[in-house]
């Protein structure tokens, strides 16, 4: 799914009017049934509801909602338009005479003084007051009413985003001036500002209403940010041709593991073979021998000279996917056998966990990464590689940034895990749950790229199917064991399941 800018977003209703046949209003009553048909499927008729609507287009929205649950029989609807200025929009202006043409609501427009009405937690507040359109942060006593609703304990329904926010960029917002909302109806996509934790406070949950934009302005209109769904990841896995042999599916080497840690190794090397990949092999210490080709009897194991650690790093056959870094330490042998590697390997790799650690180590190395490598860092370990950031919005623009200069792909994990692309574009993931907050899982997330990698999807989409399924498979295991006590190898236990879902 495409997400577009605020003012995309404008060009794309303006097309889909003209497309077909409707005008503004027209595609506000869209807008304002979805609204009142989800209010509808929450609340009862009894509900007392209190409807906060601005004088734009987002506040229409919200008095044509307003309207539609007065007419389904919600008797205890008190709408406020607020008009300060003197000067609605259009479109909101033509809501207002329509919702003030009904009997016995009760309807108050503001024009200076505001007394608010009494608020509590067993209240519903319909925020319309500002959408996406807004210019600057909200201020005096504007300021002050979102403040009081955010206090008041009130369940917020927030119309499109919720106020005071912006679609895109929140760097000089207090979010203590934003509507808090419980739920927001995002209509017909989600605000990249969605996708960031220091917003989740405002955002709530949020669900997507459908209003039939133009599916062909949709498709013309480029995009830089995108929301990846099964229906995105079906349409490019292939299916497997009856006469495969292993080789169709690649070779893959592991560089993981050392001593103390080779369960990092074990379930990278699991997780590869659970994806799909037709060879795996894993290098690592000597140690580490028994313990692999016991718990992955399928996997063929190299031992490095070393005991203990990894310290040697070349490539002594063709594979077509090699992945390093969990569980390898920060030795200073094993930096030295990852420069060899980053120097000598001549195909993009997949780094993780203690090979970025190494990287942050050895700055200099960064330079050194093969073209279209995929990095997959968490907050943390990406901060020690790029330096200290305070909030998900500034390190994604740093994470854009680096994407392009070093031309590597970065999977910036998290709650919606972004894929940044060398060409600038962002796929944030739908899958996953708080479950996968568990030791291992981000070994897991290495073996299935590489793996997608060695049966040839190019890196960049084998970062973004590679990261679906791996949420997808950590929803399964959350779904039949709950999120506690799910594991990693939960997680691997259903890659097969999870490839076999996208692909019905």
């Amino acid at each position: 799914m495409k997400i577009f800018l605020s003012q995309v977003i404008k060009d794309i209703d303006h097309a889909t009017c003209q497309a077909q046949n409707i005008d503004s209003v027209e595609l506000m009553e869209r807008a304002a049934g979805a609204v009142a048909c989800e209010v509808i499927s929450r609340f009862l008729p009894s509900q007392r509801i209190v409807v906060i609507a601005g004088p734009g287009n987002n506040g229409g929205d919200a008095l044509a909602a307003a309207r539609m649950l007065i007419e389904q029989g919600y008797k205890k609807v008190e709408i406020f338009l607020f008009n300060v200025q003197g000067r609605l929009s259009h479109d909101c202006s033509r809501q207002r005479a329509r919702l003030i043409a009904l009997d016995g609501i009760d309807f108050t427009e503001i024009n200076k003084e505001f007394t608010p009405p009494y608020l509590g937690k067993g209240d519903v507040v319909l925020d319309g007051l500002f959408g996406a359109g807004l210019s600057s942060p909200l201020q005096g006593g504007f300021m002050s009413l979102v403040r009081y609703v955010n206090e008041s304990g009130a369940y917020v329904i927030s119309i499109d985003i919720p106020s005071g926010l912006f679609g895109e960029w929140n760097e000089q917002v207090n979010l203590r001036d934003v509507m808090h909302a419980d739920l927001t109806l995002a209509i017909s996509m989600p605000r990249i500002a969605f996708f960031f934790e220091e917003n989740s406070a405002a955002v709530g949950d949020w669900k997507i209403l459908d209003i039939e934009l133009d599916a062909q302005k949709i498709r013309e209109t480029p995009a830089t940010f995108f929301f990846v769904d099964a229906h995105n990841v079906h349409r490019v896995l292939k299916r497997r041709h009856p006469f495969s042999a292993k080789r169709d599916f690649g070779s893959v080497m592991i560089m993981a593991g050392s001593m103390g840690m080779m369960g990092a190794a074990i379930m990278a090397a699991r997780a590869a073979m659970r994806t799909g990949a037709g060879l795996v092999t894993v290098h690592s210490a000597r140690c580490g021998m028994i313990p692999m080709q016991t718990a992955v009897c399928e996997v063929m194991f190299e031992p490095d000279k070393n005991d203990r650690y990894i310290s040697d790093m070349r490539l002594h056959h063709s594979h077509k996917a090699v992945a390093a870094g969990p569980g390898i330490g920060v030795f200073d042998e094993t930096v030295n056998a990852l420069e060899g590697l980053l120097k000598n390997a001549g195909m993009p790799l997949v780094l993780d966990a203690d090979a970025l650690n190494c990287i942050a180590k050895r700055p200099t190395l960064l330079p050194l990464i093969p073209p279209m490598s995929v990095i997959t860092p968490h907050k943390g370990e990406f901060d020690r590689l790029f330096g200290e950031h305070t909030d998900d919005e500034t390190r994604l623009k740093k994470a854009i940034e680096v994407s392009q200069y070093y031309n590597i792909i970065i999977v910036l994990k998290g709650h919606y895990t972004a894929i940044v692309r060398p060409d600038g574009k962002v796929y944030f993931n739908s899958t996953g749950n708080p479950g996968m907050a568990t030791a291992g899982s981000g070994d897991v997330l290495t073996g299935v790229i590489t793996a997608f990698i060695a049966q040839g999807y190019k890196p960049e989409l084998a970062a973004t199917i590679g990261v679906f399924t791996h949420g997808l498979a950590g929803d399964m295991a959350a779904d039949s064991l709950g999120e506690y006590g799910m594991t990693a190898s939960d997680i691997i236990d259903r890659l097969p399941l999870a490839i076999k879902e996208i692909m019905k």
